[in-house]
C-alpha cells in the first residue's frame, strides 16, 4: 500500500448507500453544468416575470431606496440582457482571476516545479498531518482573497494522489478550508476590514461613539483556525475519504527521491522566492512604502492587498522561470509562452461553463430577487421576537440559508447589517459579535452555494480524476463540511458566549 493510503472496506468505486449517495445520484442526473446554468438562467427569467407581475417591492435597508422585483422578460429586461450579455461574461470577476492564476500555476506545473516541490514536502512531512496541513492552508489562504479558491483545492488533490490517497478527498479538504473556513484566520485579512467598515457605519446610527475595528473578531477567528482544521481533518478522513473508496483512476504521481537537477532547480527557485519576498517587503513594510495606503499609511485598503493577485501571479512566473531554466525545461524565451498557452488550453471547459454561470448570477442580481429574499428573511426573524441566545442562533441559521443565494459576503452583510445591528445593539449585544455570528454562517455554506462562481472551476478539477464526476458528486462531498462546520462553529460561538471570553482585544459579547 502506498504511503498514507487509507484502507477501506468499500468497493473500488466507493459505492455506498445513504443520504449522500442519494444526493450524488440525483445531482449527477442533472444536465451538464453549462446546460444547468442555462436552464437556471431561463428559470430566473420566468420567476422574475411572475414576481414582478405580483408587484413585489422591498426597501433596501442600507439606503432606504424602494426596489421592485424586475422582470427579465419585460422590454427593459430584454434590452438589458442583449446589451449586457457579453459584459456579464467579461466582467465576471473570477474569470480574470482564474485565468491569471492558470498562467502562473500552469507554468509552474508544466516545468515540473509544483510536482518537485510537493514530492520534497511529502517525503519529509509525516503522512498523519497531511490532511490537517491541506485544510489549514486552505483556511489561511483567504489572505490571498479569492485566489485561494484557485490554488489550494488542486494542490490538495495532487498531494493526496502522490500519497496514494484519493485525490478528490484532497480537493474536498482544500475546498472546505478555503470556502467553509473562509473568514477564519490567524492574521488580519481584507475581509476583517471590509466587514468592520460596514458594521461601523450602521452601528453609529444607534451610538455615534461605537466603532468596529478589523481586530474586533481576531481572538475568536484566530482560535477557530485550529479547531476548524482539526474538524476538517476528521470529516475528510472519517466521512469523505472512506466514502470515495480507493482511487482507481488513470492519473498517477511519483514519490521518488528528487534528482540532482530537480534539487538544484528547487534551490534556485527558493532563492528567487526569497529575493521576490524581500522586494515585496521593501515595498510594503517601511512607513510610507510604495504599496501602503497613500492616505492612511496602513495596509488596509492598500495597493498591496488590492493587487495581491497580480503579485501572486508574478511570484509564480518568477520562480517557475528560474526553476525551468535550471532544470532545462526552459531552453529559450519561446518556451515560456508555449508552456503558458498549454496551461490555458486546459481551462477551455471552465471558460465555457463560466459564460452560462455569469449570466445566471447577473440575472439574479439585476432582478433584485436576491435583495428581496434577504430583506424579507431578516424581517421574518425580527418579527419572531426572539431574545437572548436563541435570537443569535436564529440569525446564524438565517444567514446560512441566505448565503446560498447571495455569494458575496460583503454584499449580503450590507443588506443584513442595517436590520440586525440596530436590533441586536438594543438587546445589548456588541455589533462586532453580530458580525462574528454572520461570518460563521456566511462562510460555512460557501462550498454548497449554487451561486459560488468557483464551482465550475472545481468541477473541472474533479473531472481530471473522475470523468463522470458531476455537480451531485461535488455537493455530496461538501455537505458534511458545510453542515458540520456550521453546527460546530456555532456551538463554539455559544460556548465562547457562555464563558464570557473576549472576541477581540477589549471586545466582549455585550
Amino acid at each position: 500500500m502506498a504511503r498514507g493510503s487509507v484502507p477501506t472496506e468499500r468497493n473500488p468505486q466507493g459505492e455506498t448507500k445513504g443520504l449522500l449517495r442519494f444526493v450524488e445520484l440525483v445531482g449527477n442526473k442533472l444536465p451538464h453544468p453549462f446546460l444547468l446554468f442555462v436552464y437556471l438562467a431561463l428559470g430566473m427569467m420566468v420567476l422574475s416575470a411572475i414576481l414582478a407581475a405580483l408587484g413585489l417591492t422591498v426597501v433596501h435597508p442600507a439606503n432606504g431606496e424602494e426596489l421592485a422585483v424586475k422582470s427579465l422578460l419585460s422590454a427593459e429586461g430584454i434590452h438589458w440582457i442583449l446589451t449586457n450579455l457579453l459584459k456579464n461574461f467579461t466582467n465576471f470577476a473570477p474569470l480574470g482571476l482564474v485565468l491569471a492564476m492558470a498562467l502562473g500555476i500552469g507554468l509552474a506545473e508544466r516545468v515540473g516545479l509544483i510536482q518537485a516541490a510537493l514530492r520534497k514536502l511529502i517525503l519529509r512531512v509525516p503522512a498523519k498531518i497531511v490532511t490537517f496541513a491541506v485544510v489549514f492552508a486552505g483556511i489561511l489562504g483567504n489572505l490571498a482573497s479569492d485566489a485561494s479558491f484557485v490554488i489550494i483545492p488542486p494542490l490538495g488533490a495532487m498531494v493526496f494522489l502522490a500519497l496514494g490517497r484519493h485525490p478528490l478527498a484532497g480537493l474536498a479538504a482544500g475546498f472546505a478550508g478555503v470556502g467553509s473556513g473562509f473568514t477564519a484566520n490567524l492574521f488580519i485579512a481584507g475581509t476583517d476590514a471590509l466587514l468592520a467598515g460596514i458594521s461601523t457605519e450602521v452601528a453609529k446610527t444607534i451610538d455615534p461613539a461605537v466603532a468596529v475595528s478589523p481586530l474586533d473578531n481576531w481572538y475568536f477567528m484566530a482560535f477557530s483556525v485550529i479547531y476548524l482544521s482539526l474538524l476538517g481533518t476528521w470529516i475528510t478522513e472519517k466521512l469523505v475519504e472512506p466514502r470515495l473508496g480507493r482511487y482507481a483512476g488513470e492519473k498517477t504521481a511519483r514519490l521518488d527521491e528528487l534528482t540532482d537537477s530537480e534539487n538544484k532547480g528547487l534551490r534556485a527557485a527558493g532563492i528567487a522566492a526569497l529575493i521576490f519576498a524581500a522586494v515585496v517587503a521593501l515595498l510594503v513594510v517601511p512607513e510610507g512604502a510604495l504599496l501602503r495606503n497613500p492616505e492612511t499609511g496602513s495596509l488596509m485598503n492598500s495597493p498591496f492587498l488590492q493587487g495581491i493577485i497580480p503579485i501572486i501571479l508574478f511570484f509564480f512566473l518568477t520562480v517557475s522561470v528560474v526553476y525551468g531554466i535550471k532544470t532545462g525545461q526552459i531552453q529559450s524565451q519561446k518556451d515560456v509562452p508555449l508552456h503558458m498557452t498549454a496551461a490555458l488550453k486546459d481551462m477551455s471547459g471552465f471558460i465555457v461553463m463560466v459564460f452560462a454561470a455569469a449570466q445566471f448570477i447577473a440575472f439574479f442580481d439585476w432582478s433584485n430577487i436576491g435583495v428581496f429574499l434577504a430583506v424579507n428573511g431578516a424581517e421574518l426573524l425580527k418579527s419572531a421576537h426572539l431574545t437572548g441566545l436563541s435570537v443569535i442562533v436564529g440569525f446564524t441559521l438565517l444567514v446560512a440559508v441566505l448565503s446560498l443565494f447571495i455569494f458575496s459576503g460583503s454584499a449580503l452583510w450590507a443588506l443584513l447589517a442595517p436590520v440586525f445591528i440596530p436590533m441586536f445593539m438594543l438587546l445589548d449585544y456588541h455589533p462586532a459579535f453580530i458580525q462574528l455570528a454572520y461570518r460563521i454562517a456566511e462562510s460555512s455554506t460557501n462550498t454548497i452555494s449554487p451561486l459560488n462562481p468557483y464551482i465550475p472551476m472545481i468541477l473541472l478539477y474533479m473531472a481530471e480524476y473522475k470523468k463522470d464526476a458531476g455537480l451531485g458528486t461535488l455537493i455530496a462531498m461538501m455537505i458534511p463540511y458545510a453542515l458540520l462546520f456550521l453546527v460546530v462553529w456555532t456551538g463554539f460561538m455559544i460556548l465562547w458566549y457562555l464563558l464570557g471570553l473576549p472576541i477581540g482585544p477589549g471586545v466582549y459579547v455585550n
